[in-house]
This record gives C-alpha cells, sequence and structure tokens, in this order.
C-alpha cells in the first residue's frame, strides 16, 4: 500500500467497537481502512478442541504482560479478524439503566456515565437486531424499557435447565432466556432446524465458531462491510504509535508495521482506536511526544487508569441427576443484581456458562483432587456438571492501570480484592440453593479453566475503563462522542470509554456505542 494514501477515517482494531464501526460507516461511500493487528482465525478442527483452546491456549496471543511485582502473565487476548468476539460466549446484555447513574458499592461509588439509558436505548435495540440475539425482553424485572422486541426468540432449555429454571422460580425468583447471539433457527421442539447455521451444539462459549454461526464482529460486520469498494482491511499490522501535526490537535500518521517486518505510516481525516481497553491506553501511552508528553488524549492523566475487568467466577455444580444438555447458556438471573433484602448493596448476576466436558474436566483435575466423591470419576463428573457465570462489578480505581515500562512492556496493576464481597454472598445466595435445585450441596468448584489457568489478573476478557468518557477534560478522556478532548479526530470506541462497567458482559454496550458514534461521524464526515 502507498505510504501516501489519505483516508477519511482509520479505524484501529476490528472487535465489537471497531468492527461495528466499520459496518456503520461502510455505507456512506466514505474511504475507510481497518487496520487489524491479526489475522484471520485459521478453520480448523482444533477451533473445537477444549484441550486446544483451554487447555494449551493455542489460539491466545504468543505475549505476556506484567502485574505491579513484575512477575509475567500470559493475558487472554485474542489478535484476529473480528477481535476477541470470535471467542466470546455472545451473552449480550444490555446494561440496567441504574448502571447508567451513581451506585454506591460496599466498596466505594461506581460513577455517572455522562450519557443516559435512554440515550444509548435505540442503539441497543439496533445492536441486538445487527448482532441477532435470541431472547425475549420483559422476562428480567431488572432490565430497562426496550423499544423493541428481540429479532429471534429466546433459545429454548434443554430439558435439565428448564428444570433448572423451574426449580428458580418455585423459590420466587425470576430466571430469564439469556440474551445470546446465534445464527439458530429452531423447530417447534427447540431443535436446530435443517437450514439452520447454528446447530445447538456445546462450543458456544469460549470457541470460535467453524460454521460461522455465532454473531462475532467479523462475521456479522467487518465481513459485509468490506463488500464495499470504498472500504480496506490490511492484516498483520500492529500499529505502534499515532502522530500528530506540530500543534499536537490533529493526528495525521498511523504508523504499523506489517506481516513482513515493514514500517507504512497511514493518515486520514479521522482515525479511530478500538484496540481493546488494555491496548488502546498502551497505543495512547506510547504515542507521547512534546505536545503530549504523558501520552496522547492525556492531559487528565487518566488514560490507561480505572481499568476494570469484572468480579467473576465460573462455578461447577454437581447435579444429582445427569446433565446431557448440549447447548447450556440459555439462563440468566439477575433477582441480586442491584441488592438483596439481606443487604443494601448490588450483588450481581448469574448466568449460565457453555458446558463441560471430560477434557475440561481433566484439565482442572490436579486442582480438584478430593474435592468430590472418591466414587465419582471424571467422565461422570462431566456428565453431572453443571456450570455457572456469577459476575459482579468491580470499581474504577485510579491505581489499577496500565502503564509501559521503558522497553514497551505493558505493566497492569489491579486490586484482585476490589469490591468482592457482593460477589461473596452471591455465591452463597446459590451455594444455598443448590440443594433445592436438585444438585449436591457441597460441590461448587471453582472452574478456573473458564477465567484464567494460571494468575487471576490474565482473565481480561472483559476489560474496560481505561480511556474513560466524561463532561469534563480534567477527570475524563474522552467526550461524550468518544472524541478525545485534547485532540480534534481522535476517537475511541473500545470497552476503553466505560467509566464504570456493570454486571453483565460489556459486548453489546461497546456495540450500541459503537453505532452511536458512527451515526455522528457520519454526520461530521458530511
Amino acid at each position: 500500500m502507498a505510504d501516501d494514501q489519505h483516508y477519511d477515517v482509520i479505524i484501529i482494531g476490528t472487535g465489537a467497537g471497531g468492527g461495528t464501526l466499520a459496518h456503520r460507516l461502510a455505507p456512506t461511500g466514505k474511504r475507510i481502512l481497518i487496520l487489524e493487528r491479526g489475522g484471520y482465525l485459521p478453520r480448523e478442527r482444533d477451533n473445537w478442541d477444549s484441550t486446544a483452546v483451554f487447555v494449551k491456549g493455542k489460539y491466545r496471543a504468543p505475549e505476556f504482560w506484567y502485574d505491579k511485582h513484575g512477575d509475567a502473565f500470559p493475558p487472554e487476548v485474542n489478535y484476529y479478524v473480528g477481535g476477541n468476539t470470535k471467542f466470546y460466549g455472545a451473552a449480550l446484555f444490555r446494561l440496567r439503566p441504574e448502571d447508567f447513574g451513581e451506585l454506591h458499592h460496599h466498596d466505594g461509588i461506581s460513577p455517572a456515565w455522562p450519557i443516559r439509558y435512554e440515550d444509548l436505548e435505540p442503539y441497543y435495540t439496533e445492536a441486538e437486531q445487527l448482532y441477532l440475539v435470541h431472547g425475549r425482553h420483559g422476562e428480567d424485572p431488572t432490565e430497562g424499557p426496550a423499544s423493541g422486541q428481540y429479532p429471534h426468540p429466546p433459545v429454548e432449555h434443554e430439558p435439565r435447565i428448564q428444570q433448572l429454571s423451574d426449580d428458580l422460580e418455585k423459590k420466587g425468583l425470576h430466571p430469564f432466556h439469556l440474551p445470546i447471539g446465534v445464527n439458530l433457527t429452531q423447530d417447534s421442539s427447540g431443535r436446530a432446524t435443517h437450514d439452520s447455521v447454528c446447530i445447538r451444539c456445546d462450543r458456544v462459549d469460549g470457541f470460535p465458531c467453524l460454521l460461522g454461526a455465532k454473531s462475532d464482529a467479523q462475521v456479522i460486520c467487518v465481513d459485509p462491510a468490506l463488500t464495499y469498494d470504498n472500504v480496506t482491511l490490511v492484516t498483520q499490522a500492529n500499529v505502534r504509535r499515532l502522530e500528530t501535526d506540530p500543534t499536537g490537535r490533529t493526528v495525521t500518521r498511523v504508523v504499523a508495521e506489517l506481516s513482513d517486518g515493514s514500517t507504512e505510516g497511514f493518515s486520514a481525516d479521522i482515525v479511530v482506536v478500538a484496540c481493546g481497553a488494555v491496548n488502546s491506553a498502551a497505543l495512547l501511552l506510547r504515542s507521547a511526544n512534546d505536545k503530549h508528553p504523558g501520552g496522547l488524549a492525556n492531559s487528565s492523566d487518566v488514560v490507561g487508569r480505572h481499568y476494570m475487568r469484572h468480579n467473576n467466577l465460573a462455578l461447577m455444580a454437581v447435579s444429582k441427576e445427569p446433565n446431557p444438555t448440549k447447548f447450556q447458556k440459555t439462563l440468566a438471573l439477575n433477582d441480586w443484581y442491584l441488592g438483596a433484602d439481606d443487604w443494601d448493596f448490588p450483588l450481581g448476576g448469574i448466568q449460565m456458562l457453555g458446558k463441560s466436558d471430560a477434557d475440561q474436566i481433566h484439565g482442572e483435575a490436579p486442582r480438584w483432587a478430593g474435592a468430590v466423591t472418591p466414587d465419582m470419576p471424571f467422565e461422570m463428573l462431566a456428565h453431572h456438571a453443571v456450570d455457572f457465570w456469577l459476575c459482579g462489578e468491580d470499581l474504577p480505581l485510579p491505581e489499577s492501570r496500565v502503564t509501559l515500562d521503558s522497553n514497551g512492556d505493558i505493566h497492569l496493576a489491579l486490586d484482585e480484592k476490589n469490591n468482592i464481597a457482593g460477589l461473596q454472598r452471591l455465591r452463597h445466595k446459590l451455594q444455598g440453593m443448590l440443594g433445592h435445585l436438585g444438585m449436591h450441596e457441597h460441590h461448587l468448584l471453582s472452574h478456573s479453566i473458564y477465567l484464567h489457568k494460571g494468575m487471576p489478573i490474565g482473565a481480561t476478557a472483559h476489560q474496560a475503563g481505561t480511556v474513560r468518557f466524561g463532561t469534563d477534560p480534567r477527570s475524563s478522556a474522552l467526550d461524550a462522542d468518544c472524541k478525545a478532548h485534547d485532540l480534534d479526530n481522535l476517537y475511541v470506541v473500545d470497552t476503553s470509554f466505560f467509566p464504570s462497567i456493570g454486571a453483565v458482559n460489556p459486548s453489546l454496550t461497546a456495540i450500541a456505542n459503537a453505532l452511536r458514534v458512527g451515526d455522528h461521524l457520519a454526520a461530521r464526515l458530511n
């Protein structure tokens, strides 16, 4: 590509934020360049192999970051077209309306957003349509108003999960169908029809989809955007820095290392960063210059700070009856999202995980030695497993941050005990119900394979908050349109912009916001 070729928009990253933005802007006719650090994920049998994906981490980026003690760890990041959505569970929740305001937690305050739920609601509805979300608005009493129903009916529960739903209702709770993005057509029994792209397998959560049936950013957004002649994608382009004009107000050059080791410069009227919360912050910090000595967009000194990743627990219960479920990720429970009768602060939400299999159980075997009855071999344990994901909110602390050392390596400081009391209470709620839910009361095993095999800090799948938006340039890096306060043509549209993270998966909010910012950019370009 010619070094002097100029574009209307450069988008760096192809995940939930960048990929969706490219899709939104493609029909404008403007010249759009998408730069992706990785290539296309290879389609191969290992895509669906538990040992390859989880135990060996075959598709994880071959790099190490460093914690606050200087110890190296492999982060849960994947550099492919589609970003981390290639591996996400496609659980596409809206934040609750309360999440956009100030929320008081046990350990502090979750700050308000500069926009309201009502501002993002139309884009949530569009995002659900675009990403083929299956669900039913109105089942979850904690959700906000929706201007449109989900485009597809919920993915039906298989019998064991339907029994779980019924048992939860008998306890006076409000389980609901988990909103999930899959290209599924069901028959009257809930089975995949002969012409359905999705086959309702047990590989949706944490695996890339061999059939292209999961609503990831590559399948839903990037590939359709590339059908437009005005959109260009360059893969294996690792953006190293952004350069500005002498005034420091305009990004004039995007410098990337290409697959052959060469360095290439690109320019555009508007530059959009969407590399993931850690890498976006790192890029802005790496791009420091005389006008921006602390890094681009960082006169407030917040870039890299307020890192969040949720307080998560992956737990496996042992059902007294076999659990032959394949597609387990169909149920969620938010009754204690904002509080409980015995606790004045938010606890978080519970949802189902993908179904454990024998390979995953064997991967955990050394950790679980002696934790289960000796007369239950691991294969039988897998057959009786019921898998839960507990998600609580962590708070945006200024000392939880991304920094770079003198070699340019990423350091991630994190308080792993940040606001965990609510999550602990949520676990106790679940633990106390097991006997009523047809499960062994004392078998609730931590399932680290879904989080991180090594250090907990490596669980970066829900990373957010390092380039927060707000109305005050002294305490935020971006304005309400996600444009940098300090620069005229720099935007950030991944989950970096979050000032708080709520207690649901962040992907749909990133998607909806990318649509919102896309409309702003389309108007600006015209």
